[in-house]
């Protein structure tokens, strides 16, 4: 007998897409615990076998992660983003600094040319929350600043295939981050990016690619 494409039910097809839009809306960021199994029942009004399929399905697709005795916790905003972030994982942390450093120096290059007026009062607010978190000693808040901050660079480049690149490695890259700033954060450690913002704010692209460049790469120096 010929093997045919199981069939999904409808119901299931909406729950997968109802949590699929807490997690890439930033409803349940990375790292976050989801809602237990029988909350989702209650939250969703559909039966305990359905939503278990549908974290499953969310599961092999590398956006969440099941924890055995602690729950399920969010690990990756798309499903690219967890293909990546389980093929790099145990990647070379000196490959994934010289990755960082091309693309982000790339996308800064191209930000110094093509940022607009709202790029820079975007990335003006961003280096002001980032260095609020910083003042605030709490690393995580502190990891997810950065990381969007350097997003934002990257999207003041206004190459969207570059864009979504970066943006589906962030899990990963903020994985590195977080080895490389530790549990707490330390003078030593903290990295000054106001020049890049200023070289991009002055159209100057040699400068703002080489800032760009040096940040991934001092992580490295860190820790080798």
């Amino acid at each position: 007998m010929a093997l045919t494409s199981p069939r999904r039910s409808a119901l299931s097809d909406q729950v997968i897409a109802q949590l699929r839009n807490q997690i890439t809306s930033g409803e349940w960021p990375v790292g976050s615990r989801i809602p237990t199994e029988p909350e989702l029942v209650e939250q969703l009004g559909v039966a305990r076998n359905t939503v278990r399929e549908a974290v499953r399905a969310l599961a092999h697709n590398g956006l969440l992660d099941i924890r055995q005795g602690s729950g399920t916790y969010v690990i990756a905003t798309s499903e690219l983003a967890g293909v990546m972030h389980r093929r790099f994982a145990a990647a070379d942390p000196r490959h994934i600094a010289e990755l960082r450093s091309t693309l982000e120096s790339s996308a800064a290059r191209l930000a110094a040319a093509r940022r607009t007026e709202r790029d820079l009062r975007q990335l003006d607010t961003l280096m002001v929350r980032r260095e609020e978190a910083w003042a605030s000693g709490d690393a995580e808040a502190f990891v997810a600043a950065d990381a969007t901050l350097h997003l934002a660079v990257v999207a003041a480049s206004h190459n969207d295939v570059l864009t979504e690149l970066y943006a589906d490695l962030g899990d990963l890259l903020r994985d590195y981050l977080r080895g490389d700033v530790g549990p707490e954060l330390r003078p030593e450690n903290h990295m000054d990016h106001a020049r890049l913002v200023e070289a991009i704010r002055a159209g100057d692209a040699e400068t703002a690619a080489a800032e760009a460049a040096g940040h991934a790469l001092n992580c490295l120096a860190d820790r080798v």
